[in-house]
């Protein structure tokens, strides 16, 4: 194997010509590879290139609390078109991100499609298949009978269509193919072989490494730390050194928002569930507790972030914190899900999956039930999560992927957000 090239961020954004498709892997700050994006940024300001390009983010890239992710290219000129499962959200007191400001001032396409779908896209992509088939979506604002997706007025109808296969009805989501994919992992050798030991989940790096590499494109992998060719374990590799063409070294990057390691989030140490915080008295504790009552033990229950993040945190409360097994999109089976904006991360997990075979599980409905949280529901049950850019208000369009039929037909479960409702981790202004 041929060595990998080693470069600054700001040397890497150079790999990446005007008009490209980019696609990040991240959640929040989760495995963001937030100093490569901020390389990209700081060429656009010098040189007003790279220019008009499309990025993809099958989860949120980025947060508003020290890590920027997509607000570092979310500049009218550089960025043209998003396709995101999720956008960078937090309290409705704080500027908005970027990114949001952009679309409500229509200076940029931003289409909001399910989290599992664009991870799937990049599997399609990477196969050279024409796209995916999927009934999640359907009869809901990504449906492009509908909204489609669309974010603002300025975004075209495209990226999804219905078709009619086996007399039933389809959304059908063409293939977007990455010239540049943008990872992070924990650690490369000089093959660029990656391991992941200290991420919270790989999430979809090996999918998105594909789909760019397969089709001619470009790998940057941003990790914490350099290892000596060939040192790795090949078992512990994730992504191969063959798919990557540069890696970025950012010692000081943070394993999730606001904390720089937590080795219980990883899997390298098991904490004992008294060191979680407590959760203090709330009418969104009240509700949580009620949706725990309707929970049984033994039960596989998918986990959305909001109030119903709180629901394993009362069950440990009340010594049944391993009756139920818990599993999030981001990849993390088993533990306790952690809260604010931290969640996509669990304390003490189980196992740690790719995020799209995470999706998987979800939407063939390889689960018993689902706490989610919403903004508005009706007597039928019919649910919104809104688009609020002036509040930073990201829409959880993932929760499409995790409403399937789950087994025994069981009902799922949502968790209202209650008015007032703070969404800020402690000690970060609502």
């Amino acid at each position: 194997m041929q060595k990998v090239q080693i470069l600054s961020a700001r040397e890497a954004a150079d790999l990446i010509n005007d008009e490209d498709v980019i696609t990040v892997s991240s959640s929040s700050a989760l495995g963001c590879p937030d100093s490569v994006l901020a390389g990209i940024g700081q060429r656009f300001e010098e040189t007003s290139h790279p220019s008009n390009l499309t990025s993809l983010h099958p989860i949120a890239a980025g947060d508003m609390y020290g890590v920027k992710g997509i607000d570092h290219i979310a500049r009218p000129g550089l960025l043209r078109k998003v396709i995101a499962g999720s956008y960078p959200s937090g309290p409705s007191s704080a500027e908005p991100p970027r990114i949001w400001q952009m679309i409500e001032r229509e200076e940029v396409e931003a289409y909001n499609f399910p989290s599992g779908v664009i991870y799937q896209m990049h599997r399609t992509a990477a196969a050279k298949q024409p796209g995916v088939l999927t009934q999640v979506g359907l009869d809901t604002f990504i449906d492009p009978r509908l909204q489609g997706g669309r974010m603002n007025n300025t975004t075209p109808a495209a990226h999804v269509e219905t078709a009619t296969l086996a007399g039933k009805e389809w959304l059908f989501f063409p293939s977007v193919v990455p010239n540049v994919a943008v990872i992070r992992a924990t650690t490369a050798d000089e093959y660029g072989n990656l391991t992941f030991e200290d991420e919270g989940s790989p999430l979809g790096a090996l999918d998105l490494a594909y789909a760019a590499h397969n089709n001619g494109g470009v790998v940057i992998a941003q990790v914490k730390r350099l290892a000596e060719a060939g040192s790795l374990h090949p078992q512990h590799v994730k992504v191969p050194g063959i798919l990557v063409n540069a890696i970025v070294i950012a010692e000081d990057q943070l394993q999730t928002t606001l904390t720089p390691n937590d080795p219980a989030i990883s899997g390298q140490l098991r904490k004992p569930l008294s060191s979680l915080p407590h959760v203090g008295f709330s009418l969104e504790k009240i509700t949580a507790r009620r949706a725990a009552q309707e929970l049984n033990a033994g039960e596989i229950v998918n986990l959305g972030f909001g109030v119903s993040a709180l629901v394993p945190h009362i069950l440990v409360e009340e010594g049944q914190g391993r009756e139920v097994s818990w599993v999030i999109e981001q990849g993390a089976v088993g533990g306790i899900p952690l809260l604010d904006f931290a969640f996509g991360c669990s304390q003490n997990p189980d196992a740690i999956m790719p995020s799209i075979d995470q999706f998987t599980l979800l939407q063939g409905g390889g689960f018993h039930r689902s706490l989610l949280s919403f903004l508005e529901i009706d007597s039928t049950g019919t649910s919104t999560s809104t688009t609020c850019p002036r509040s930073g208000t990201s829409p959880q369009v993932s929760a499409a992927s995790r409403t399937s039929p789950p087994r025994h037909r069981r009902s799922s479960l949502w968790a209202p957000l209650p008015p007032g409702a703070r969404t800020s981790p402690p000690g970060k202004p609502a």
